[in-house]
């Protein structure tokens, strides 16, 4: 199982606390995690990736064992802690402004 840690805005939309666990059959990269996210709530389609690019959603980005990640490829493999569950993947609200 894969944890991800939502924004609170997704987490309002998707009715869910801070942290949920997603199961990934295949190797645990941004897409294959996503994928899966979406899959268990389908509220958050097209909220954190864009329906016809894939692409990442400006203002949020993506961070694992202190590392961001928001601009690796998305099918790099995630760090082994995150594929193991021990640490979350997470989906970051980025702030803008002054």
């Amino acid at each position: 199982m894969i944890r991800v840690e939502l924004p609170a805005h997704l987490r309002t939309l998707a009715r869910v606390g801070r942290e949920v666990t997603v199961h990934v059959d295949r190797e645990a990269t941004q897409r294959s995690v996503l994928d899966a996210l979406e899959a268990c709530y389908p509220v958050l389609r097209g909220t954190i990736r864009d329906h016809v690019t894939q692409q990442r959603r400006p203002f949020l980005r993506f961070f694992a064992c202190e590392q961001d990640l928001s601009h690796e490829s998305p099918d790099a493999p995630l760090p082994e802690a995150v594929a193991a569950g021990v640490e979350p993947f997470m989906v970051v609200g980025a702030m803008a402004g002054g």
